[in-house]
């Protein structure tokens, strides 16, 4: 079967990691969420006493955390500095801060190239998760998807995940980060140009699940066909 990368970008509450990941599964591909990596990042800052929205002390720290993720889709892994941070990274203090870290120019580099060498290294494939993935962090991957939906759906998408999350203060935080991201200059989150777009306002996971399934192996089939017909030549 043919390796393949897969892009997967949108904003938060769209459905990415819990697609992603069963995405990977289902068809045997490596699996790497690139956000969590960022969240690690943020909560080592925390952790080390660092302000997050002193860019200049962010950008001096950036390169102390060593950040490990497991690319197993059924049971993805991320240490700092070997210590599991698949926990604290979900806190909210990391949540309300992850934006600002994110958008300091030397975290970004410095990620960017470890998201870039883990899919270098997925022999059989991977799908990898963000939020500038298929603008900057694999233009060139075989298949970028972008997962979109509305704002009061990914709201009580993420409200059900955070139970007993107020739906309106989330939709606000949700509109907030987006914001940020878009707007920030390194990297932004973006729809990529030859991206798909699948707007998952309607749909439940199982049918996005299908729909992104479809469009791998529809890929996977055109570029085998490419090949075939480029070595019957």
């Amino acid at each position: 079967m043919e390796s393949v990368i897969v892009a997967i970008d949108g904003p938060s509450g769209t459905g990415k990691s819990s697609t992603s990941k069963a995405v990977a599964a289902k068809l045997g591909l490596s699996y790497l969420d690139t956000g969590a990596q960022y969240r690690a990042i943020t909560w080592w800052m925390i952790s080390n006493g660092i302000d997050a929205n002193d860019a200049d002390a962010v950008a001096d720290a950036a390169g102390k955390p060593v950040i490990v993720s497991g690319t197993d889709p059924s049971r993805p892994t991320i240490t700092v500095d070997g210590v599991d941070a698949s926990g604290p990274i979900r806190t909210e203090e990391v949540t309300s801060r992850v934006s600002a870290v994110s958008a300091v120019p030397e975290v970004r580099a410095l990620i960017t190239e470890l998201q870039r060498s883990i899919a270098r290294g997925a022999a059989g494939g991977i799908v990898v998760e963000g939020r500038d993935i298929g603008t900057t962090v694999l233009p060139d991957a075989d298949l970028k998807i972008f997962l979109t939906a509305s704002p009061e759906a990914r709201a009580a998408r993420r409200s059900g995940e955070l139970k007993g999350a107020d739906v309106r203060a989330t939709r606000e935080a949700l509109v907030k980060r987006d914001a940020a991201d878009s707007s920030r200059k390194t990297s932004p989150l973006a729809k990529a140009g030859d991206a798909v777009e699948v707007d998952t306002t309607e749909l439940t996971l199982d049918q996005v699940i299908e729909c992104v399934v479809t469009l791998v192996e529809e890929r996977r089939s055109a570029t085998e066909g490419t090949e075939k017909r480029a070595g019957a030549k």
